[in-house]
Order: structure tokens, then C-alpha cells, then sequence
């Protein structure tokens, strides 16, 4: 399979999160949305359900030998698996059951998030109550657990939706605060020192690797996104919020589609948007045609370089909003197909 084709036929898809907390509701939402190849339907993640259904909640309970609990400051390391991982655990069987209920004889792409070692990382806890971060000792030890742990769990998903092929989505919003050194501690005080930018580098090569020569994404809804040192570190793929893109970025973004690697461009907004927000699927991907023409890039490539997505999860939106959205990407998208230009 060459680079280009691994998104082959799923034009648009979903960021992760959805609103609610009922899963059947929400993986028929997800799959409809994307039926007879208009996109990539995939695992959501439903945080209004409360710790353990967000997705970092989520991740953390598919940690090998490693657990949290949840304390007033967030998650942190514990000894054992307690109410918090068991909690989560469950809430991923829970969406697993009606993931697979909905994708019964479904051959194509189906994506699955977890949360990136360095996201992961800024976000948990020591047992001292300071982040992980800031030992590279339990970094390593972090990376190891998470690959392990997604192995399992993409093993799992294939398992249930046999005709699948699994795309991993690594979630990585704090990655440019982690290479900037601006991630803050508990006490608010100090920042924990960047860290190199190989280290990082290593951290998601693992993780990604254990995809094995399935397609993979890392996300960030966060300003100035590593395209290069994601690419280094093996993603397929890189998913952004458009809106965020400076000129600065541009020419990365022009090497990145000329290596092949696909773009997860989020244009449509996340939250409810005005009444008008959704109202014209190619004025939604009208930037992403000008920044072809203005990079030199051919037209004819948008289709195959470039996967419609909301800004960033839909967590915060109505379902309403969110079933509309999805299917706004959808339309997007074919807009982006049938008039390149």
C-alpha cells in the first residue's frame, strides 16, 4: 500500500470526543455519519460521562502495570487498579459493545484514539503530585506501558470489526508546550524543563510502531504543530485545526503533502455554531484551496492528501450540532473532490 492510499475512501471523519453519554447512541451516530464510504467512522469518547470516559481517563486505564486514580488536582499514579481504572475499563467495553453492534459485516477504516506519551505525561500525576514529566525515567516507563497497552487494545477493536483495518490516533495537544518547556507544575510556579527534541522524537515512534503497517494520525488542536518531527517519528498522518495554521507553517505543510503524508484538516467548527455556520460545505473548505494555489501544489491532490475534520473534538456541542457537524465534514469533503479548485 503506498503512502498516499492509506486514507483511500474515508474523505472525513471525527476528532474523538462526542456529547452525551449514551454509547449506542453515539457509535450510530458516528457510523452513520460516515456510511457508503463518505468517511472513517471511529471509537468516541464520551467525557460527560465523567473521569474515566474523557480521554485521558480512557488511556490510563489501558496502561500495563501501570493505574491512576483520580484526585483533585487530576490523575495520578497508583499502586493497584482502584475504582477510577476499573470505572474506565468498563466505560470502554461499554463503547467497544455498541461500536461493534453498529459495524456488524463493515469492511474500511475504523479509527481509534489514545492519548500520546507526552500528552499523557504533562497530564499524570507522580505519587509527590508533580508530573511525570519532569522524570525521564518514568517517561520511558510511561511510553513502554502505553504501547503495550495499545497494542491490546487495537487487538481488541480488530477483534470485534474483523473487516476493519485500525487507524491510531495518538492525541498530542500539549506536544509544543512539552519542546518549549511550557508546561506548567502544580504549584503553578515554574515550568518543567523541554524536553529534546529526539527524546520526544522516540517516545512516539514507539507508541505509533505497534500499528505495525496500518495507518496512523497524531492530533493537536494546539498552535504549531512539529509536522517534520512528526513525520520523523513515523505518523501518516497529521491533524490539525486549520484555523491555527500561520504562514510560517506553510512551507512545512507544502513538504509534508509532497512526502506523502496526509493532512486531517479541521475546518468546521467544534461548538454549536451560528445558524448559518454550516450552511455552505465548499465555502468550509475554501481555505484549504487557497493554501493549495498559493504552495504550488496541484489541485488534483486534495482529494487523496487531505481528510475533513471538525476543529477538534465535539465534546462541548450539542448532539444536535454534532450529528450535523459530522455530516457537514462529509459534505465538505466531497466538495473538496468534485471542485478542486
Amino acid at each position: 500500500m503506498s503512502e498516499k492510499s492509506k486514507f483511500s475512501g474515508c474523505p472525513a471523519t471525527g476528532i474523538g470526543s462526542m456529547p452525551g453519554g449514551d454509547a449506542r447512541e453515539t457509535a450510530k451516530t458516528v457510523t452513520g455519519s460516515f456510511a457508503d464510504g463518505q468517511g472513517m467512522p471511529y471509537l468516541a469518547e464520551l467525557p460527560a460521562r465523567g473521569p474515566g470516559a474523557d480521554m485521558t481517563g480512557r488511556t490510563i486505564g489501558m496502561l500495563v502495570e501501570m493505574f491512576g486514580q483520580v484526585e483533585p488536582s487530576g490523575w495520578r499514579i497508583s499502586d493497584r487498579p482502584g475504582r477510577d481504572t476499573r470505572r474506565a475499563r468498563s466505560w470502554l467495553g461499554e463503547d467497544l459493545d455498541a461500536l461493534e453492534e453498529f459495524t456488524q459485516g463493515y469492511e474500511g477504516l475504523v479509527k481509534v484514539q489514545a492519548v500520546g506519551p507526552w500528552t499523557l505525561a504533562a497530564g499524570l500525576e507522580l505519587r509527590g503530585g508533580e508530573a511525570m514529566l519532569g522524570d525521564p525515567g518514568a517517561c520511558r516507563d510511561l511510553a513502554g506501558s502505553l504501547a503495550e497497552g495499545v497494542r491490546g487494545h487495537l487487538a481488541e477493536v480488530r477483534r470485534r470489526v474483523p473487516g476493519a483495518e485500525v487507524v491510531l490516533q495518538l492525541d498530542e495537544p500539549s506536544l509544543t508546550a512539552v519542546l518549549l518547556g511550557r508546561v506548567r507544575s502544580a504549584s503553578g510556579y515554574r515550568t518543567y524543563r523541554a524536553v529534546d527534541r529526539q527524546v520526544v522524537e522516540a517516545g512516539l515512534r514507539e507508541v505509533l510502531a505497534v500499528n505495525g503497517d496500518a495507518p496512523t494520525v497524531v492530533h493537536s488542536c494546539a498552535p504549531d504543530v512539529p509536522l517534520a518531527l512528526l513525520r520523523r517519528a513515523g505518523a501518516d498522518a497529521v491533524s490539525f485545526d486549520f484555523s491555527l495554521l500561520t504562514e510560517r507553517e506553510e512551507e512545512a505543510i507544502g513538504e509534508a503533502v509532497e512526502d506523502g503524508i496526509q493532512l486531517f484538516l479541521g475546518v468546521v467548527p467544534g461548538a454549536d455554531a451560528a445558524s448559518d455556520g454550516l450552511s455552505d460545505p465548499g465555502g468550509s473548505v475554501m481555505g484549504v484551496r487557497t493554501l493549495w494555489s498559493r504552495l504550488g501544489l496541484n489541485p488534483g491532490t486534495l482529494a487523496e492528501s487531505v481528510v475533513v475534520t471538525p476543529s477538534c473534538g465535539l465534546a462541548e456541542a450539542s448532539p444536535a450540532y454534532a450529528r450535523a457537524a459530522l455530516a457537514h465534514c462529509a459534505r465538505a469533503a466531497r466538495s473538496l473532490a468534485d471542485n478542486p479548485e
